[in-house]
């Protein structure tokens, strides 16, 4: 309960101490758009990575040089804990939106923080609300800022290793975009907490960048089944993360 407490106590504190950056990061972004993204992006990723710190998780990244340098991409993830974006975010190259539940648009001071760095909030139940979160998170990708998103719709609570149906629904970004497609396999994230409330345990989680995969380059059918085909690539990888355990 100690991690869970020191972990609790520094996101609250950082959110509460972070709101005078918010104004200032404002001002520079009046004047430099670009040094104000990087700056809030470093600095929510030193928070995120200190809070697996706190919690004792000992990270192995594998692939990131499949990331490509010069775009914005789709990175396409499985889920199983929210820790799946606290570890993940703070590992990402460059300026990446993720798209969440439209819970977290409630959370005071983290909603401000979440759109500055061009997160979107889904309505699950909304369609009309959820082609207007995709098509901003289109316009997103076409200014240069990569998009992350979990498919599987929700937090998946079965077997590790396990992946629920992919909706194809947010594939559109990619179609749309023609930006490649990078798949994401994290193991053991629901470890750290969600497995035993509230306790946090140390424990070992792996995040794997799969191969791009371009949509432009394949076949009228493989594009119609992009969603299968990133969900047989991230099955691969964590079936091979499993075998290393």
């Amino acid at each position: 309960m100690i991690r869970t407490i020191f972990a609790v106590l520094f996101a609250v504190v950082y959110l509460i101490c972070g709101i005078p950056v918010l104004g200032i990061e404002w001002i520079i972004g009046k004047f430099n758009k670009e040094k104000m993204d990087v700056s809030s992006l470093r600095m929510v990723q030193w928070a995120l990575g200190t809070i697996g710190k706190i919690c004792g998780v000992k990270l192995t990244v594998i692939g990131k040089e499949n990331i490509p340098k010069d775009q914005a991409v789709l990175y396409v993830c499985n889920h199983r804990s929210y820790f799946d974006i606290i570890l993940g975010y703070s590992i990402m190259p460059g300026l990446t939106g993720y798209i969440s539940k439209d819970d977290l648009e409630k959370v005071p001071l983290l909603n401000i923080w979440m759109r500055r760095l061009y997160c979107l909030f889904l309505n699950r139940t909304d369609m009309k609300q959820g082609l207007k979160t995709i098509l901003k998170a289109i316009e997103y990708i076409k200014q240069g800022v990569s998009i992350c998103i979990f498919p599987e719709g929700t937090r998946n609570r079965g077997e590790e290793g396990s992946l629920l149906e992919f909706k194809e629904g947010s594939f559109k970004i990619a179609e749309k975009t023609g930006c490649p497609v990078i798949p994401i396999a994290i193991s053991h994230t629901a470890d750290v907490i969600l497995n035993h409330m509230p306790k946090v345990t140390p424990c070992h989680v792996t995040i794997e960048y799969g191969e791009p995969i371009y949509p432009k380059e394949l076949p009228k059918e493989q594009k119609r089944a992009l969603g299968a085909m990133t969900k047989g690539r991230i099955q691969e990888m964590l079936d091979q993360h499993k075998q290393e355990d």
